[in-house]
């Protein structure tokens, strides 16, 4: 287990199912503490709603979260070099956090997490995928700082 980093970007293709699933879990189970963020490297896609769905289940709002892209983080001010640590959550998104801090001293790692769009028939289906993303990046989380310390 290691420390919470002060500050941590999650990044995805699109910002609409895994970072923004990992930006809420984490903000559900280590609280404010940690100052945390997510982008994708397209923003071209609104948040999903099997994704929203999953994490009602486990007490995780993300109804309200607006996608956004990397450049457009960086318009808004936040710059990439103020983060401690940014976990790639897919390959696309890897290879951009990389390209994006060569110049940095900054902390890149890759989570291979499951993309659950596109997978399943049914809404079950579509919904076992979603969860099996889901917990994918909670084992990640508890893995890399252990279980919540906010009661989740």
């Amino acid at each position: 287990m290691q420390p919470l980093p002060q500050s941590i970007l999650f990044c995805c293709d699109h910002n609409a199912v895994r970072s923004p699933m990992a930006e809420g879990i984490m903000k559900k189970f280590y609280g404010t503490d940690t100052y945390v963020q997510s982008v994708g490297v397209n923003n071209d896609m609104e948040i999903d709603g099997f994704a929203i769905s999953v994490c009602e289940e486990i007490d995780v709002e993300l109804s309200r979260h607006r996608s956004r892209s990397f450049d457009e983080m960086e318009r808004l001010g936040d710059a990439l070099s103020s983060f401690d640590l940014v976990v790639a959550l897919s390959p696309a998104s890897q290879r951009r956090a990389l390209e994006l801090t060569r110049y940095f001293h900054l902390k890149v790692e890759y989570w291979p997490i499951l993309d659950p769009t596109g997978l399943g028939e049914s809404r079950d289906t579509k919904l076992a995928s979603y969860r099996q993303t889901r917990d994918q990046i909670v084992e990640h989380l508890k893995d890399r700082w252990g279980g919540p310390v906010i009661d989740a």
